[in-house]
């Protein structure tokens, strides 16, 4: 018998991190699949097409959160001892209680690390209490682990000084959009330009900040332009609020919750994307968007410079600054030469640029 290396995922589900565990178990599948039996816990088979791997499903786990982690870290103690892996990788931010030779968790989520306004709790209570939560179960027996997974250096900097973790491996995640690149110069464009900043409505990813910059250019008399937002009024609490504080702003489209396949289709005709979030891992939505070879405004903020280091045509702003960010709008709507290469950013040892030199750390011969 193969020996075996057991991926757990029960919690994933949502775009971001169901692509990430989805690129492991390709590459894992593709290029250890020959030595090792790959086995996933997953909430759902039917989120996966990846061949060849063993996968247990457990569909109940999401219904409340002290069912997911009694399973966690009571029933996947059980589990391991019967399959008693090589490499057990949890793919959902906590470290379970398991039997294996060896233990990794790859930590996704950056709400821990976030600090919200008494306002903002307030707007968002049940977000607030999250990261309050998972600030917690972060370090849960992070120490068993003979490696922590992270996305970006900012986070690895993050785990030392909270968690005093050494062992923290930044592994940037590989996205392929399957998407031709198209070259957005000298292109013809029809009717306004489009601005598209597509998220969940939370406190950190800071929307007000675009919704405001469009405010001040309707009152400059700023000519046609568009601002698409992923949400509506009914989507939760915040976004209420939100909506309600920028009735009076009329070049906003309120696109509501989008499956993901739509927000791709709109990246074809969006013009721009606009990302003024304060806090991210990574930030899928601008790998996503590069791909297109359209200009990005960012935030300047390190998570940015990281993910969109590279890319030709980017600028980034204060994430604070509304009136700033209004003019640079301006400046790529009229066809300014703004947007210039986003210089590269070291990383530190030990790093993996994709999947398959992770696995060489996680997997050594």
């Amino acid at each position: 018998m193969k020996p075996k290396v057991v991926l757990s995922g029960v919690n994933v589900r949502e775009v971001g991190s169901l692509t990430i565990f989805r690129g492991a178990l390709a590459t894992l599948a593709r290029e250890y699949g020959n030595r090792y039996e790959v086995i996933a816990l997953v909430k759902s088979r039917e989120l996966f097409d990846v061949p060849g791997v063993t996968y247990l499903e457990f569909p109940h786990l999401t219904r409340s959160w002290l069912t997911r982690l009694r399973f966690e870290y009571w029933s996947m103690r059980a589990i391991s001892a019967r399959l008693r892996p090589k490499l057990w990788l949890s793919m959902n931010d906590v470290s379970p209680n398991v039997f294996a030779e060896g233990r990794a968790v790859y930590c996704h989520n950056a709400s821990p690390f976030y600090r919200s306004s008494v306002s903002e709790f307030f707007l968002d209570w049940r977000f607030g209490m999250f990261t309050l939560l998972y600030r917690y179960l972060y370090g849960v027996n992070l120490r068993a682990n003979d490696h922590v997974i992270v996305q970006q250096d900012w986070m690895r900097n993050s785990f030392r000084s909270i968690y005093g973790a050494r062992n923290v491996i930044v592994a940037h995640p590989a996205w392929n959009g399957g998407h031709p690149r198209r070259e957005s110069k000298g292109e013809a464009r029809i009717g306004p330009y489009r601005f598209f900043y597509p998220m969940y409505p939370r406190t950190y990813k800071n929307p007000e900040l675009c919704l405001e910059a469009a405010r001040i250019l309707e009152r400059r008399g700023f000519p046609e332009f568009e601002l698409w937002l992923t949400f509506s009024g009914e989507t939760n609490r915040y976004a209420a609020h939100v909506v309600k504080q920028f009735a009076d702003v009329r070049s906003v489209r309120w696109l509501g919750l989008l499956p993901h396949e739509r927000v791709l289709a709109l990246y074809e005709e969006a013009d721009c994307l606009l990302y003024p979030s304060k806090l991210e891992s990574w930030g899928l939505p601008i790998s996503e968007f590069r791909a297109y070879g359209k200009p990005i405004l960012v935030a300047d903020l390190p998570y940015a410079h990281e993910t969109i280091a590279g890319h030709g045509l980017a600028r980034f702003f204060d994430p604070d600054d509304a009136a700033g960010l209004a003019d640079l709008m301006a400046k790529a709507a009229e066809g300014e030469r703004i947007f210039t290469e986003a210089p590269a950013v070291a990383i530190s040892e030990p790093y993996a640029k994709n999947w398959s030199e992770m696995f060489a750390m996680l997997l050594p011969d």
